[in-house]
Order: structure tokens, then sequence, then C-alpha cells
């Protein structure tokens, strides 16, 4: 059965990415273009998530934005559209432990081999968000707001937000005090209240500055964890 996009609010509806750059390398020969984004980067817990999406070039799609203007109701929708739609998808992760082994450059390096290396098609070009060039293994355009001007980019958002967002939701049932289910990893007052009362679960992130302000004595809280333990 098809899923039910919601019906897109007025503010999106002039705010379209196109296929310009898409267009532009076809016409150059190249038969398969990926877009990609990522997601995670900033996260004090969790994995740095990379989206890939080759997009067709004779099917069109309709309402795909860049993943932070929608909702999750409008994200996930679309993810399942772009899933049957793409010519091919995929996500790779870089873990919490190897974001701190790597640094997060390289993290994001793996995490991209990662998903590439999981298309069932070999792209030629690359199209990037941002103006990093993190792609090590084939011909890339980085472009600067590029989940908003590439329609690729922004499938790729969308999957690999969904994707991420579905992990972190999991991980909340193993460590209901972080509330990683609303902050998906993210800093806020609860997550950081957590983090000074028990210290780091064995998602978190261990490098990152913010550790260095809770005083944390070094021992990983690892008991069961059966009911949520009120901290206000």
């Amino acid at each position: 059965m098809a899923t039910t996009v919601p019906k897109l609010r007025p503010s999106l509806r002039s705010s379209s990415p196109g296929t310009g750059y898409e267009r532009d390398l076809w016409l150059q020969g190249a038969e398969f273009i990926v877009g990609i984004d990522e997601v995670g980067k900033g996260a004090w817990a969790g994995p740095l998530t990379v989206g890939a999406v080759v997009i067709p070039r004779d099917r069109r799609i309709y309402k795909v934005r860049d993943s932070k203007q929608l909702t999750p109701a409008e994200r996930e929708g679309m993810a399942d559209r772009i899933k049957d739609w793409a010519v091919s998808w995929a996500v790779g992760h870089a873990s919490a432990a190897e974001c701190d082994d790597l640094g997060m450059s390289d993290a994001q390096r793996l995490a991209t081999r990662r998903a590439l290396a999981d298309l069932s098609v070999d792209p030629s070009h690359a199209l990037l968000d941002g103006n990093w060039d993190f792609v090590d293994t084939i011909d890339t355009t980085t472009i600067v707001k590029g989940d908003t001007k590439s329609l690729s980019i922004a499938a790729a958002s969308i999957i690999a937000k969904v994707t991420r967002d579905a992990l972190m939701a999991a991980e909340s049932e193993m460590f209901p005090w972080y509330s990683f289910d609303a902050n998906k990893g993210y800093p806020c007052h609860r997550h950081r209240a957590a983090l000074r009362i028990l210290g780091p679960t064995t998602i978190h992130r261990r490098t990152w500055v913010y550790m260095r302000d809770l005083g944390w004595d070094g021992i990983i809280e690892c008991r069961e964890q059966s009911e949520p333990l009120s901290l206000f």
C-alpha cells in the first residue's frame, strides 16, 4: 500500500529542490549520480549517519524537501516514497566509538564509504551538501545549502535523518533516562542532567568537549534500566 504523505504546508511549496545539477552531469555522460548528506555530526551520543540516494532520470517525485524543513511525520512518509522511487539508496554509520577513535572528519569519510559500498549501482559522481569534500572514492561537486537545491541531496538528507532518528528511539528504550527518543543524542537540558547524574552511556562520544564539565568519575553505568529515573 502506498504511503500517504501529509499535504505540504504553504511555507514549503516554493522551496522545492531541483535537478539542475543532476541534469548537467547527465549531459556530461555521468550515468549514476549520488546525492549525499549526513546527520548526527553535532550530537553527543549515537552514530554519525550518512545517507546516499541515486535518483532516476525519467521519474519525478514531489514533496521532497530538506529534512530540516519537514516534520517527523512528513519525513517518515517521504522516506518510504524515496526508497520505492530511487534507483538505489543506502545508509552508512560511524559509531560513537569510531567518532572518538578516528575524529569527526575520518569518521564521516568512513560512514560515507560504507553508504556508497551498499548501493546497488556504482555512481560516477557525488553531489554533497556544504563546501567540504569528504568523499574519497569518486568525483564530487560540493553545493552550499545543497539540501535545498539538489533533489538527490534532499532525498539523502531525509533517508539519513529518518534512519538515525529510528536508531536513537531504539536506544532510548535501553537508556530511558537520557530521552534519546526526543533529543536524538543532541544537547538539551534533560540530556545534560542525565549525564551529570549517571555519566555517559556506551553510545556517548567520550572525547567531546562537553565531557570536560561533567565531573564524571569514569565509571560506566550499565545497570538494567527498567524504569526511568526522575531527574527533576
